[in-house]
């Protein structure tokens, strides 16, 4: 009896220490990590590395009329970047590439980013707050943003395969560019990604 309780307590105590065991390795960001096989950062990065390309090699990106002196004088396209719905089998956070891609227009210097959503929301709550508590000297003017020429929005799409232990899953990215005055689609793009997982 006192060599079965011994037993097992050693292989409670094991149990518990395996069960409390952790490694945690960091890796460059870069580094792909296709645990699941599911949608992941790499994943991300390779549609918004796509789009960005077909965007910059686009006519958008090149030809853009001059408005005067209202803003505009650059005469580069202002983008809004609108939603993105996930239809696919999965949850998807599009934020993580769409926020690349915003920041990758933006940074090629060919394009003006225009805020939207809460961020436009807080923006304008501060130009609130600056007309009724800062030095009308200092205050930001009401009447002076920037109108978006397009709106870019787009759609997260899968299929899932799967069959004798082998799934297969397709994923195709569709971004498109909207002109805000016609409501007129300019551009359209799209980036795929299709995995196999074996077990």
């Amino acid at each position: 009896m006192k060599v079965f309780i011994t037993a097992l307590i050693l292989g409670l105590l094991l149990f518990v220490a395996g069960c409390g065991s952790q490694t945690v390795t960091r890796t460059d960001t870069d580094t792909v990590t296709d645990l699941s096989g599911y949608w992941n950062d790499t994943d991300a990065r390779i549609v918004a590395d796509s789009i960005v390309q077909q965007v910059l090699a686009s006519r958008i990106s090149g030809i853009h009329d001059t408005r005067g002196d209202d803003g505009r004088s650059s005469g580069l396209p202002v983008i809004l970047v609108g939603g993105v719905r996930n239809q696919s089998t999965e949850h998807i956070n599009v934020d993580v590439f769409m926020s690349e891609i915003e920041r990758s227009l933006l940074n090629s210097g060919r394009f003006q980013i225009a805020a939207g959503g809460r961020e436009r929301d807080e923006v304008r709550g501060e130009r609130r707050d600056q007309n009724v508590f800062a030095t009308p000297a200092t205050a930001a003017e009401f009447g002076r943003e920037i109108g978006a020429d397009y709106v870019m929005t787009g759609t997260v799409n899968s299929i899932e395969d799967q069959a004798n232990g082998t799934r297969a899953i397709f994923y195709q990215v569709n971004i498109e560019l909207i002109n805000v005055e016609t409501a007129l689609k300019v551009w359209m793009g799209s980036a795929e990604i299709k995995k196999v997982i074996e077990r």
